[in-house]
């Protein structure tokens, strides 16, 4: 089946990565045979786009059915990034003179975990977020909130209301929406003519030489790179003028915007890192194409790990139940005869199903309840913080595992 691209509708032909057919990887399943015998499975293939290098699903879940009105993912059950969401407020504010004369808007505010520390000094806000459960806790922290997908349409109706962004800030969505001009094109009509509109996205650069395939699933339906990041944003009337590289999801970027019309200059910064990616291959095919080849090692090595765990009479755990965690779980073909059990912090997701994998899912107790030999951090962006919080189950001998790269016993 031929497949083109969903930005500039040229012909795909290289793939990066082919993992099968999985489940949405936050479809979490009541522990019934019925649930399960539901589940579906989709394809979950990428390419790359010769064009404008948009790497990208080939199949589009349709958006409405994964971030609905009880999304399971909230922002604010990660400690680390409320640290850095209230690191980014500070910078924001003071870089461009944010006052309470000023409008911050966020899309995809989720459960107002950012938008928070705006409203804290006084600063206007609003949050724009398609999942109602996640919004409805965001009004509980002063944080007015859309109920909306974010594109065109919501970006004129904003306007039409008087609402016109000093700042924007787009945090871990460009990568989720699958009309990305659409979305893109929203910006450039929300913003005022002096406007900034700051974008952050896991770093396609960081995926590939990491081998982070965990970070492909259907919700992410674009790999973003900055030459395509910078290709697409022009054709929507954004200008990218400054780039951070940050630590978060295993490196990301965070990427500033002005209007076309802006006037602010380009950054050294932003020279350094286009030169790092063409030297790295990014603008080359034969760089993606390489990429698949990888992954099987990965599966291979961890598989072996559990092998010989059990060998050992060793009990296996796993720490978050994560998206990458359950892509993870999936493409290596592991189930829960391979790991006991998954503990995590967010209560809607105890008590289901891994979805695909079907390991069970409780609150985090259940690890000193049971003292496994092993705990496989699956969300491994967030290793120190979980290790750190989780020191005690050394005192029987516990030890923390990461597969990604290569297993690391820690």
């Amino acid at each position: 089946m031929s497949h083109s691209c969903r930005f500039c509708s040229t012909p795909l032909e290289t793939v990066v990565a082919d993992l099968g057919a999985t489940p949405w990887s936050n479809s979490f399943l009541e522990p019934t045979e019925e649930a399960i015998a539901r589940e579906k499975a989709f394809p979950l293939k990428v390419m790359v786009c010769s064009e404008c290098l948009l790497v990208q699903t080939t199949e589009t879940v349709p958006a409405d059915e994964i971030f609905n009105a009880d999304y399971h993912y909230l922002s604010s059950f990660s400690t680390s990034w409320l640290d850095h969401a209230r690191r980014y407020a500070e910078a924001m504010a003071e870089r461009f003179a944010l006052d309470g004369r000023s409008q911050v808007v966020e899309v995809a505010s989720n459960d107002g975990y950012l938008l928070q520390y705006f409203a804290a000094k006084r600063i206007p806000v609003l949050g724009v977020e398609p999942a109602a459960n996640a919004a409805r806790i965001a009004e509980g922290r002063n944080v007015p909130t859309h109920v909306a997908f974010f594109g065109r349409d919501t970006a004129n109706a904003l306007v039409a209301r008087g609402v016109r962004a000093d700042l924007t800030a787009a945090n871990n969505v460009l990568a989720h929406v699958p009309d990305i001009a659409d979305f893109v094109s929203g910006f450039a009509i929300l913003l005022k003519p002096d406007g900034v509109a700051t974008f952050e996205f896991p770093h396609l650069l960081r995926l590939i030489e990491g081998i982070q395939f965990d970070t492909i699933y259907h919700e992410h339906y674009s790999y973003l790179s900055l030459a395509a990041v910078e290709r697409i944003f022009a054709a929507c009337g954004l200008k990218v003028f400054d780039v951070e590289e940050l630590p978060t999801h295993g490196g990301s970027l965070r990427v500033y915007a002005q209007p076309v019309t802006g006037t602010r200059p380009a950054t050294e910064t932003l020279a350094e890192v286009r030169a790092e990616e063409e030297s790295a291959g990014l603008t080359q095919m034969p760089t993606y194409a390489a990429f698949g080849k990888r992954i099987a090692s990965v599966c291979d090595g961890f598989r072996a790990f559990l092998a010989d765990a059990r060998s050992e009479n060793k009990r296996v755990a796993a720490y978050g139940a994560a998206a990458k965690g359950n892509t993870f779980l999936n493409v290596c073909g592991l189930t829960a005869s391979d790991i006991d059990f998954i503990v995590d912090r967010n209560d809607l997701k105890q008590g289901k199903l891994s979805p695909g994998s079907h390991i069970p899912i409780y609150d985090p107790a259940r690890i000193e309840a049971v003292k496994p030999d092993y705990v496989v951090i699956l969300p491994w962006n967030l290793t120190d913080e979980i290790v750190a919080a989780h020191a005690y189950i050394r005192s029987w001998g516990g030890r923390f595992v990461v597969a990604i790269p290569q297993v690391r016993v820690i």
